[in-house]
């Protein structure tokens, strides 16, 4: 074979690698969905993953929430001082931080911080056949391993979102008041007055679908890494960046759906 042919074929046997992925994603996230509701639940192991997924994120979330809202209002303001505006400063954090930048910043956090630790320990688990132990000791692993984390990914982001905003828009308050001397009561009444239910609903809505993203991404990745500890950290690596690039994706059709809602 000339090096053209070569070519030809690597390229070919790539495209067709590509939509081989597509379709097993398709089949796991099927099979989440069939196993989701069904009997045994594994509540406790459910409970524990939230566990792990939420409260040892929060310092995290709450550093990265609080500097957010102070960096975004000290960057809002020249623009708005230009207009004579700054008066709105409030209202623009809030339909900021509750629309796009609380579940937009946690998402990202937890899909480098979360879903990392997911399929890492998933793929170490699959390179030393404890896996394939489970199946042994009639213990259904895609259940016990991969569901309750997909459900603790979609619980606990949304939950993480929530808080990352009230801390995002305490750090825009902490700014405002420092240059205008503004009360806690008259910044939150001003950040909330421009807010809606679709607002809320569209921000929770993102939430569970990065959630579940993060969740059925970095869990898919694990499952099937190979190839011993190299495997593992390129399916670590894979199941990050993938995940951030679905998310972004996400947030652009959610963003346009909710907008047409909005105006129809």
């Amino acid at each position: 074979m000339n090096r053209v042919g070569a070519r030809k074929y690597l390229f070919s046997k790539k495209i067709d690698s590509y939509f081989e992925g597509i379709y097993k994603g398709y089949q796991f996230a099927l099979r989440f969905f069939k196993e989701a509701f069904t009997s045994p639940f594994h509540l406790r192991e459910i409970i524990n993953q939230c566990f792990e997924i939420g409260l040892r994120s929060l310092p995290l979330i709450t550093m990265t929430g609080f500097i957010i809202g102070i960096v975004f209002t000290k960057q809002s303001r020249p623009s708005l001082e230009n207009f004579g505006a700054v008066s709105w400063l409030p209202s623009l954090m809030g339909i900021a931080i509750a629309r796009a930048l609380g579940p937009l910043v946690t998402s990202l956090i937890c899909a480098g911080k979360v879903g990392s630790s997911i399929s890492a320990e998933l793929g170490s688990m699959k390179v030393t056949e404890q896996i394939d132990a489970m199946e042994v000791s009639a213990i259904d692993p895609f259940k016990y391993l991969v569901v309750t984390r997909v459900w603790a990914t979609s619980i606990s982001i949304p939950v993480l979102s929530f808080y990352c905003s009230c801390v995002g828009l305490l750090g825009s308050y902490y700014n405002v008041s420092t240059e205008e001397a503004t009360s806690l009561q008259v910044f939150y009444t001003n950040a909330f007055s421009n807010i809606s239910f679709l607002d809320l609903f569209s921000s929770m809505t993102k939430s569970i679908v990065f959630g579940f993203t993060i969740g059925i991404i970095s869990c898919y990745k694990g499952f099937f890494a190979s190839n011993g500890t190299s495997g593992v950290g390129k399916a670590t690596n894979q199941a990050v960046i993938l995940s951030m690039f679905l998310i972004f994706l996400e947030e652009l059709i959610i963003v346009q759906i909710v907008n047409w809602i909005r105006y129809f």
